[in-house]
């Protein structure tokens, strides 16, 4: 452990001084007139950036503005260093460096075709336009399986942007408004005025000529010959790692060419960002390889037949009228596992799965002059009339006229698109671990009514597999802004901030000028201009992320109480009171918040006697839970033999053989996490007495945690090994209770548990002492409820062997539509009902 912290402290000293660099910097003025640009991450001076730049460059009017190129290496680069060097209005940065974060922090205005690091946050005074890098034929964001996943990122720096470019309305409502859920959300501009780096394809036979002889002088032997350009996407898992395939690309390449002649046609090979840098070390492609600093637009511009697959390039080769072929051998895997906008059969040129076929259908488009297939031209002339409409050569005058001269009148500029009518609330929904409150707020995500709520969740961004399981269960409609890097500021700001959350200050955080602009340039830095109506903390037990959602702009904000926390803070864990400063500070924040929230009605008024100190009486309230009923039967009729079959050993668990075996010995579950206030060591006391009067009886403990061993040691104690179970971590606790023929519930305290609206809806009876919000547990009519002694569990089993617990009677339906309710009226949505003479 030791040794790998060493391992760890160059790369952490790195990190840190480069987050000190960025808040010194962050600290100066902003540099009027500097633009700063970045093309993919510092991958060349390319895409729109580029076209917006030279537009600028050439601009009479505008040439006071000094430009910034962000590039990840300007040896590799050097050609365009070396075009501008006689300039001085025109400089260059290595992506990632000193100069990179003084260049992002103080320059007035920022383009970028992709995404700024996580660590960006536009400054006031910054103008951001965001210009993107395609219309996407491959689906985008959310609109992908698991899309959310990758999406943290990319909306973070939208929200930010002032501007964001759009070529055609398929991209601004497709990409921009549904499949990164901006919708509801951006306050920008988004701008519908075509592409500026598909300006760049227009070209006479001297531009043409030029383009030419630049990949010559790149060693391609291209001669008097035409081009036709391979140009596939980057495949794999993460844009970051694409897949080597180059080998492959080789022998396609060498197919095609097989079926052309080659002393009319040369094949030119243009890769993704990505994968071109693995390109260019290989010397077979030297003589093929289009430059990564030539932009592919001046390319296409020269470009006779462009063959593709599921890369937003073709688009923009529509433009120029001219043929495209689709080569797509993995169309099958490809469009099941990434998705695709648009079918093949509405593609603009034949589709074909060999090279062989792809070299054929040039050859007889070479044959026919330059002319598709009849079947393709009227799919052609429609998506040019699609996705080009815009595009005649003056895309980069209009953006630049838009974004740097103020013009706006006359241009297709939407404004929009927060607007959508619905009311926007915030969820922060705490660590994402499997536990009942990612349950609760997993079940609250599903209940809300969408079409009324904007609904967007915050939490921080894990690679752990259980987060990201329980992340994927986040609603469809729900916009997800997971937090990616850290705290922009000074280390002495940071220190001042730690120091005053240890000596119990933290409520102060918006006293002190530095640390209020700290916690604001995080808010700012996570959610944009984003705004939201309600903010809710729906975890309550983390004081940084409570103290940030303070920071949120004009908001009605609730707390979530899911205990009695008074008494939570001074519990003793192994003679620690572990939550005690953390949840003291959390509670000096109480009187900033304007709801405190707690999970029953019961609960609620625990919470405002104990906590009576901090917070206003009549902030107090309380919404119930809600279940997700449907979830929770389908899981309860999965097959048990198939989710304990172990591929290893051929079998299952013995108490799954045993569950399964539908014998005459009656089951008592719990479901919990196994720590002590859930106290099962409790439980497992009363089942021995118990099981020792009966001993056609068996305990099913579903759930892991710090005590396991120690309730393994207990059970085999008393004699129990072949009826006491304890199961460890189940992915579907559901179908082990369906199994069960009654819960039991022994915790010390509990605030709503979500395990026993679970055994509800499974219909079970239910054992549970009697813990402070356990009347608001039970509908009337349903469990039993016991002393928290051992005894009073014991008689509680006893009592159901004996058919004296009542079954459950749970209208789930009604319940969620109560629960909702309440969970509205709580964060101030819907106003609270007047007093009746009765409550005054």
């Amino acid at each position: 452990m030791r040794l790998s912290r060493l391992k760890r402290l160059p790369s952490r000293a790195k990190r840190a001084a480069r987050y000190e660099i960025h808040a010194h910097w962050r600290r100066q003025p902003i540099v009027q007139g500097s633009v700063f640009y970045e093309s993919f991450s510092g991958n060349g001076m390319l895409d729109n950036p580029e076209a917006v730049f030279r537009e600028l460059l050439a601009a009479p009017d505008l040439k006071h503005l000094t430009h910034i190129w962000a590039l990840s290496d300007l040896r590799l680069y050097r050609a365009a260093v070396e075009e501008f060097a006689g300039d001085p209005r025109v400089s260059f940065v290595r992506y990632g460096s000193a100069a990179y974060y003084r260049a992002l922090a103080t320059s007035q205005y920022l383009v970028n075709n992709a995404t700024f690091p996580p660590d960006f946050s536009k400054r006031p005074g910054q103008v951001y336009l965001n210009t993107w890098h395609g219309t996407p034929l491959k689906r985008m964001g959310y609109d992908i399986e698991d899309g959310a996943l990758g999406t943290a990122n990319i909306i973070r720096n939208f929200v930010q942007a002032d501007y964001l470019l759009s070529a055609n309305p398929f991209m601004s409502e497709q990409m921009y408004e549904t499949g990164y859920k901006l919708t509801g959300v951006y306050r920008g501009t988004l701008v519908e005025e075509g592409y500026p780096r598909i300006d760049r394809q227009f070209l006479d036979d001297a531009g043409r000529e030029r383009v030419r002889q630049r990949l010559v002088d790149a060693g391609i032997p291209l001669g008097d010959r035409q081009i036709i350009l391979y140009a596939p996407t980057w495949k794999g898992q993460t844009f970051g790692r694409p897949e080597d395939d180059l080998d492959l690309l080789l022998a396609h390449i060498a197919q095609i060419e097989e079926r052309l002649d080659t002393s009319r046609y040369a094949v030119l090979l243009k890769t993704h960002q990505t994968v071109h840098s693995m390109a260019a070390h290989r010397p077979e492609l030297a003589r093929m390889l289009v430059p990564n600093e030539i932009p592919t637009n001046l390319v296409l511009g020269a470009t006779d037949m462009l063959i593709s697959d599921y890369s937003s390039i073709f688009f923009d080769f529509l433009q120029t009228g001219r043929p495209i072929v689709f080569f797509t051998p993995d169309l099958a895997d490809y469009a099941g596992t990434r998705g695709l906008y648009f079918e093949p059969e509405e593609w603009p040129g034949p589709v074909l799965m060999s090279a062989r076929e792809v070299g054929d259908a040039l050859h007889a488009i070479a044959d026919a002059g330059g002319r598709l297939p009849e079947e393709s031209r009227e799919r052609y002339l429609s998506m040019q009339r699609r996705f080009t409409p815009y595009e005649d050569g003056g895309a980069s005058r209009r953006v630049v006229d838009i974004v740097f001269r103020g013009v706006r009148d006359g241009y297709r500029l939407r404004t929009d698109l927060a607007d959508d009518g619905r009311e926007k609330v915030l969820l922060y929904l705490g660590g994402m671990r499997p536990n009942g409150i990612t349950t609760s707020a997993l079940n609250l995500l599903n209940n809300i009514d969408h079409e009324r709520y904007d609904v967007s969740a915050f939490f921080a961004q894990s690679r752990s597999g259980v987060v990201i399981a329980k992340q994927r269960q986040i609603h469809p409609d729900v916009r997800q802004f997971p937090r990616v890097g850290g705290m922009n500021g000074a280390k002495l700001v940071h220190l001042a901030r730690h120091l005053d959350f240890r000596r119990g200050r933290i409520a102060q955080h918006a006293d002190i000028p530095a640390q209020n602009r700290l916690w604001d340039d995080e808010w700012y830095r996570c959610f944009g201009d984003s705004r939201f109506d309600y903010v809710v903390d729906f975890s309550g037990y983390g004081p940084f992320w409570a103290t940030l959602l303070l920071h949120s702009p004009e908001a009605q904000r609730a707390i979530w109480l899911h205990n009695d926390l008074a008494s939570d803070a001074h519990r003793e864990v192994n003679g620690e009171k572990r939550m005690l400063h953390s949840l003291t500070q959390i509670f000096t924040l109480y009187g900033q918040y304007d709801h405190l929230v707690s999970v029953s009605p019961t609960l609620a008024e625990i919470n405002r006697a104990s906590l009576a100190d901090y917070a206003a009486p009549e902030k107090f309230v309380s919404a119930l839970n809600t279940v997700d009923a449907e979830h929770i039967l389908e899981n309860a009729g999965a097959d048990l033999h198939e989710l304990t079959f172990d591929e290893e050993t051929g079998s299952i668990p013995d108490w799954a053989e045993l569950l399964l075996a539908d014998d005459d010995v009656t089951t008592f579950v719990n479901v919990g996490r196994l720590s002590p206030e859930k106290n099962q060591a409790r439980l497992i006391d009363a089942f021995a007495a118990v099981h020792a009067e009966n001993p056609k009886t068996r305990l099913v403990i579903v759930g892991s945690g710090p005590l396991a061993g120690d309730l393994e040691a207990q059970a085999a104690a008393l004699g129990l090994e072949g009826s006491v179970f304890l199961t460890g971590m189940q992915r579907n606790p559901h179908a082990i209770m369906a199994k069960a023929d009654c819960f039991v519930l022994s915790s010390d305290y509990e605030g709503q548990p979500m395990v026993l609206l679970e055994a509800l809806v499974l219909q079970l009876p239910i054992v549970t002492v009697e813990f402070a919000s356990a009347k608001n547990a039970l509908p009337v009519g349903s469990g039993m409820v016991v002393p928290q002694t051992v005894e009073g569990v014991a008689d509680g089993m006893r009592a159901f062997l004996a058919g004296a617990v009542p079954d459950s009677r749970f209208d789930y339906a009604a319940y969620n539509r109560k629960a909702v309710s309440e969970f509205y009226r709580a964060i101030g949505a819907v106003p609270a009902p007047a007093p009746t003479p009765a409550d005054s």
